[in-house]
C-alpha cells in the first residue's frame, strides 16, 4: 500500500539555518517542529528529510560529520515521540564543489533526485504527500517529482520572490490543516 510522506527540508525547517550547520552547537531545532512531525506521524505519514549539504562538497565538512549530527538529530526526534523515517542528502555543487562533488547531480534540489528515491525505496503516494521547504528550490524538487503539496516556510514573506506552485506559511504550526488523517500503517 503507498503511503503518504512529510518532506522536510532540514536547515531552516528542522533547525535555524545558520549556514552549514554540521554540530550539535550550531543546531537549534525550530519552533513547532516535534509538534509537525507528531501530527503528521499520528495521521500515517511518513518522516522524510530531503537536504541539500554542500557544506560537505565544499571540504567545510566530511560525511561522518553529517551522518554524526544526523544519528543525533533522529534521536532528539525519538525522545519527542516521533521517528524520522528516512534521511536523504546531497552532498554535490555544481560550481563550488571540490573533487567528485563537483557536479549538477540528479539528487541536488532544485532537481527532484532525493523525493523520486524515498518514493521509489518508500513506496510513498506523492499527489497525498506534503513538502515544506524554506527555499525555492526545494518547491521546485517538489513540484517536479509530484508532490501534491507544498508549503514555502517563510516568517518574512518576500513578495518579489518568483516561487509559483506552493502555498506561502510563516511558522510551521500554520502546516497543520494540510495534514489529512490516512490512519496509521504497519511498517
Amino acid at each position: 500500500m503507498m503511503k503518504p510522506a512529510l518532506f522536510l527540508d532540514r536547515d531552516g525547517v528542522i533547525n535555524v539555518d545558520y549556514g552549514y550547520v554540521h554540530s550539535r552547537e550550531r543546531f537549534h531545532f525550530t519552533d513547532g517542529i516535534f509538534e509537525l512531525a507528531r501530527t503528521a506521524s499520528a495521521r500515517g505519514y511518513l518522516i522524510v528529510v530531503v537536504t541539500n549539504q554542500a557544506g560537505i562538497g565544499r571540504g567545510l565538512y566530511g560525511e561522518a560529520e553529517f551522518y554524526s549530527l544526523t544519528d543525533w538529530m533522529c534521536s532528539h526526534f525519538l525522545k519527542q515521540n516521533v521517528k524520522i523515517d528516512r534521511v536523504y542528502f546531497s552532498p554535490y555543487h555544481p560550481t563550488a564543489g571540490i573533487g567528485r562533488y563537483q557536479q549538477d547531480h540528479v539528487s541536488r534540489k532544485p532537481r527532484p533526485g532525493m523525493l523520486i528515491q524515498a518514493q521509489r525505496e518508500l513506496k510513498i503516494d506523492m499527489t497525498a504527500s506534503i513538502l515544506i521547504g524554506d527555499k525555492c528550490s526545494d518547491i521546485e524538487a517538489g513540484s517536479a517529482a509530484g508532490v501534491g503539496t507544498n508549503l514555502l516556510l517563510q516568517a518574512d514573506f518576500a513578495p518579489d520572490l518568483p516561487c509559483v506552485g506552493c502555498t506561502r506559511i510563516a511558522t510551521l504550526r500554520e502546516a497543520l490543516p494540510f495534514f489529512a488523517d490516512f490512519g496509521v500503517w504497519d511498517s
